[in-house]
């Protein structure tokens, strides 16, 4: 299990670079984990995912997804995340290298790979085809809710370490509460199993006993599932849905105005249940 996460501050080299840009990074504590499932949670740009790479990184995975034996790297992108990695120390009780990386973002081209590394024209000589391991087809063959519950049955249902970027993505309401199911069947069966999961969702952050950090207001910091943005923004909309768009639209912020937008996102969470008539 990995225990801990720390920023080795000597180790950084320009604090004025990405990512140590991004405010969360930037500040980032010693993270002790006492869970086996862990989420990181918080608003576009907080650095959930940029944290995410950077582990998997470290761990060895591909910085598209994949395991240490298959991985792709495809843009020059990928490696903007070089120096946290470099920063970073994980340490963990039980360390076997074994476990899977699924990044929502870079999922087509993992599955593109898989396909090139199958076809006979480059696999000669290579050994036997990797694609039987994946469902025995292509995985563009099917949908892409359909592609990543298969991926997520396949290769996460074992013990490792398990990292998942927004694995929501791609899952209905219904497909989500399937991978709750998955989740917790693994957890069960298999004592070495271990989840970091990047998350909007209030549906799988509610996972019962989940350790649930927010990389929210620029620092990170461990919360409960009732204080979690999503599950208070899902909440008032559900519970006071014609009064909360009725505040929310007379303040709507053109989207491309960073000043207006900090205010949308401030309207959201001061939302409040209608007075009583």
């Amino acid at each position: 299990m990995l225990k801990k996460i720390t920023l080795l501050r000597e180790r950084v080299e320009d604090w004025t670079a990405y990512p140590f840009t991004v405010p969360t990074i930037a500040t980032l504590p010693e993270i002790n984990l006492h869970s086996r499932i862990v989420f990181f949670a918080g608003e576009n740009g907080s650095g959930k995912s940029t944290l995410l790479e950077a582990i998997a990184a470290h761990y060895g995975f591909g910085p598209e997804g994949g395991n240490r034996s298959f991985s792709s790297d495809t843009t020059p992108s990928n490696h903007s995340i070089d120096a946290l990695v470099k920063a970073l120390r994980l340490s963990f009780d039980k360390r076997t290298g074994a476990g899977f990386f699924l990044r929502a973002e870079s999922f087509f081209n993992t599955a593109t790979r898989l396909d090139d590394l199958d076809d006979p024209r480059e696999n000669a000589g290579r050994g036997a085809p990797i694609l039987p391991s994946y469902g025995g087809q292509s995985l563009h063959s099917r949908s892409h809710g359909e592609t990543f519950f298969t991926l997520l049955e396949r290769k996460f249902t074992r013990n490792g370490l398990f990292l998942l970027d927004e694995p929501e993505a791609a899952l209905s309401a219904q497909r989500q509460l399937s991978f709750l199911i998955l989740l917790n069947d693994t957890l069960r069966r298999f004592k070495d199993a271990q989840f970091l999961i990047s998350s909007h969702s209030p549906v799988l952050l509610g996972y019962p006993g989940a350790q649930i950090l927010s990389f929210d207001d620029g620092h990170l910091r461990e919360i409960a599932y009732e204080d979690s943005v999503p599950l208070q923004i899902v909440r008032r909309f559900l519970n006071y849905r014609e009064s909360f768009l009725n505040e929310l639209f007379q303040e709507t912020p053109s989207l491309f105005e960073e000043e207006k937008e900090s205010k949308f996102h401030r309207t959201i969470l001061r939302t409040k249940a209608p007075k009583p008539r």
